[in-house]
């Protein structure tokens, strides 16, 4: 039976019992870290300071890579922290501004990936069009369209989940503030509200993943048109790479959140939390520049 009480922290999860695994922890963290902000940092500097990217593709990837690097910076050095001063300990406020960052950028990269899927689409199937259906005015209305509904998806979650009676205790199976692991620690019937707010955002995601699906198969049949095998070869290898990882981010999210009580264990936990929390903002910038030449350039 779960006592009420006024929770002022939250105690994040704890990897090992022992400094050599801690610090161990710290190092690989601290790695994926680097690697991602160098990636996406290398990514913001060139489309930024080369004119020549200077178009509607590369203008969407700039605001995935100021994302990704948001994202992953919420996330991954309050835990570092934890890791290096051996403590587990998080404030209320901290916590709520964890759930409200991670939210808004997790769906607003989400938005982002659901606009580049088109871009793709208009640029391969309608080339003749492209112009005129992604002018300069028409992009930053559909990056704003991406990073507001974000902001308010992030207004929701927060005001929802941090109205509700906490009483089941302070300590988060994970190691940041997780919306699931949050909702464990309320002994109300008003944490239904949440859940109802999760399965409508479930529901959104999938719709944006189905509009994403239907546009690369347009994408692909209009690849296979392409007479040369080389160019058939480019093309997939491009567009697969990057549904790939749409697939994951929104499958480990919907699962993560929405998965049966009787399946969820800590490992499991921890798992889907990697891959849609650190994995993507790690392998963006491979996968998004790694068959661009001009990038590269």
């Amino acid at each position: 039976m779960c006592n009420s009480s006024s929770i002022t922290e939250f105690l994040l999860l704890a990897f090992a019992n022992t400094w050599e695994l801690q610090l161990l922890h710290f190092g690989l963290f601290l790695g994926i870290y680097l690697a991602a902000v160098l990636g996406n940092g290398l990514i913001l500097t060139a489309v930024a300071c080369n004119c020549r990217l200077h178009t509607p593709m590369y203008f969407f990837l700039l605001n995935l890579a100021l994302i990704d690097m948001g994202s992953i910076s919420t996330s991954i050095p309050k835990a570092m922290a934890n890791f290096l001063w051996d403590t587990r300990a998080i404030s209320y406020s901290a916590c709520a501004a964890q759930v409200f960052l991670l939210v808004f950028l997790i769906s607003a990269e989400f938005s982002l990936l659901t606009v580049m899927a088109y871009d793709r689409y208009i640029a391969i199937c309608k080339p003749l069009h492209y112009g005129s259906l992604l002018g300069s005015r028409a992009c930053a209305t559909m990056a704003a369209a991406a990073w507001g509904s974000g902001f308010l998806h992030a207004v929701l979650h927060t005001a929802n989940i941090f109205s509700l009676p906490l009483c089941c205790g302070n300590v988060l199976d994970q190691f940041f503030c997780e919306i699931s692991q949050i909702l464990k620690l309320s002994c109300s019937d008003s944490y239904l509200r949440e859940v109802q707010v999760l399965v409508v955002s479930a529901i959104l995601f999938g719709g944006c993943f189905v509009f994403i699906l239907l546009s690369y198969v347009q994408i692909f049949r209009a690849v296979l048109r392409i007479p040369s095998q080389q160019g058939q070869h480019k093309a997939f290898s491009t567009c697969l790479p990057h549904l790939a990882v749409v697939s994951l981010f929104i499958s480990t999210i919907i699962f993560a959140q929405l998965k049966p009580p009787s399946i969820s264990s800590p490992f499991l936990d921890l798992m889907l939390a990697v891959l849609y929390a650190v994995v993507p903002p790690a392998v963006n910038p491979l996968i998004y520049s790694m068959r661009n030449q001009e990038l590269k350039n």
